[in-house]
């Protein structure tokens, strides 16, 4: 059975050709909610014979466990779900020897899906539902005109 996943549709200047300022409409998803980590604790425990208090205590630990192994510039492995990676971002210098640690400006963290998660997201359905939040134009009232 197909998964249904909700999006809006947003006009966004054209990310080929900023210039013209050109819009175009591009998909937004849109989330149904939120699934926390105690959620994702009674969801297992409803799985399996585990308690939900064990869960949570294993998920907690994964939660430390990751973000040490990231800290540790390794790459964490989840299994078929996917892997997490650190990269880096920020500017270039001239020649390998000037190159400073100042010049990184982001750092974040990738995650690449493995096969359940290719899997997931490959057998999707789609709905297209209104947009939630909308930005506010700015309009010539209260402006003083």
């Amino acid at each position: 059975m197909k998964k249904t996943v909700t999006y809006s549709v947003v006009g966004r200047v054209n990310p080929a050709d900023r210039e013209s300022g050109e819009v175009k409409y591009y998909a937004q998803s849109q989330a149904r909610g939120e699934m926390g980590i105690r959620e994702i604790a009674e969801r297992i425990h409803q799985m399996c014979t585990v308690t939900r208090a064990d869960v949570m205590a294993v998920l907690t630990a994964l939660e430390d466990i990751v973000s040490e192994g990231l800290q540790g510039g390794e790459i964490v492995r989840l299994g078929e779900l996917g892997s997490l990676q650190l990269s880096l971002s920020g500017g270039g210098s001239d020649t390998e020897e000037t190159y400073t640690d100042a010049l990184i400006d982001k750092v974040r963290v990738l995650f690449r899906p493995g096969t359940a998660m290719q899997e997931a997201i490959g057998n999707l359905a789609f709905e297209k539902v209104p947009v939630k939040y909308k930005k506010e134009e700015e309009t010539d009232e209260g402006l003083g005109a």
